[in-house]
């Protein structure tokens, strides 16, 4: 009888393990390749991006970065950006934690109907509606509100599409936290805002941060809600400017890189900051029972 020679416990380890290294590096390269393209692109020339788009430009040329910087329309972007970002984030915030407290602490008739409502949100895409949203906006102006060509009507817009998921991401975080801890709070004589604002929210704290930059990177790379709503130019944000300006710059590649770089940036560094609090918010739950 032949006999079977056991795989050595190393090779047991060691071959998964180089398939999953394998597996993170390429996805790796595939990520940050085109980012380490535009990064060098925007200090390069439209012809050094053709023969060279690889390599770091030897000397860098300063003057795309210099160009965009210098440019009253880039700031003017820029600020309406942080304003849709700050807006859409704190509002969608603060409804979603209301609303998920109430569904995962509250009893009340038709609650799992009302539930499912949110739920049915997640089936409809902002794709697929923005076309009923942009006339339910222009019907509002026979009433004499105006949300076409403003900064409000983005924010509430972007705010309204936030809402389902969030909603069910919260509560779930939110019922984590022990029947116990509430019942002993009523003893104590807290009402149900009470109970919610005091003890509740800083309990969920790392989730709410979590949700809140998930929420601000959205906002801020979001490109079809400001296109349907904003057509005043003074209006408009970055993305939205930024596919204007490759229309207006089409032929020189490098400024095109440097505006785009640009406007990543912020992203970029928010995230580098804030994964740490996305990770553990969106891994760690609530609080444990």
């Amino acid at each position: 009888m032949q006999r079977i020679i056991p795989t050595p416990r190393w090779m047991r380890k060691a071959v998964p393990r180089f398939f999953q290294y394998l597996l993170l590096t390429i996805t790796t390269i595939l990520i940050f390749v085109p980012i380490v393209i535009l990064l060098f692109g925007s200090v390069k020339t439209t012809g050094q991006m053709y023969s060279t788009p690889y390599t770091f430009p030897n000397p860098p040329d300063w003057s795309n970065i210099k160009f965009i910087l210098s440019s009253p329309s880039f700031w003017r972007m820029m600020k309406n950006s942080l304003i849709v970002m700050a807006a859409t984030t704190t509002l969608t915030v603060f409804l979603c934690s209301l609303v998920a407290f109430v569904f995962s602490r509250l009893e009340f008739r038709g609650k799992n109907w009302i539930f499912n409502l949110f739920t049915v949100g997640l089936m409809f895409p902002i794709n697929v509606a923005i076309l009923p949203v942009y006339f339910v906006l222009r019907q509002m102006e026979q009433y004499g509100i105006n949300m076409i060509d403003s900064l409000m009507g983005v924010i509430l817009v972007q705010t309204a599409f936030q809402l389902s998921g969030n909603i069910m991401i919260l509560r779930g975080f939110f019922t984590a936290v022990p029947k116990e801890l509430q019942d002993a709070a009523y003893i104590d004589g807290c009402t149900n805002f009470d109970f919610f604002w005091r003890i509740m929210l800083p309990l969920v704290k790392p989730s709410l941060a979590a949700i809140a930059a998930l929420i601000m990177i959205a906002s801020w790379n979001d490109l079809l809600v400001p296109l349907v709503v904003l057509n005043n130019d003074k209006l408009w944000t970055l993305p939205l400017g930024t596919m204007q300006f490759q229309g207006q710059y089409s032929s020189d590649l490098a400024i095109i890189s440097a505006f785009v770089a640009l406007s990543a940036i912020p992203t970029i560094i928010f995230y580098f900051f804030a994964e740490k609090q996305i990770v553990a918010g969106m891994t760690a739950g609530a609080i444990k029972g």
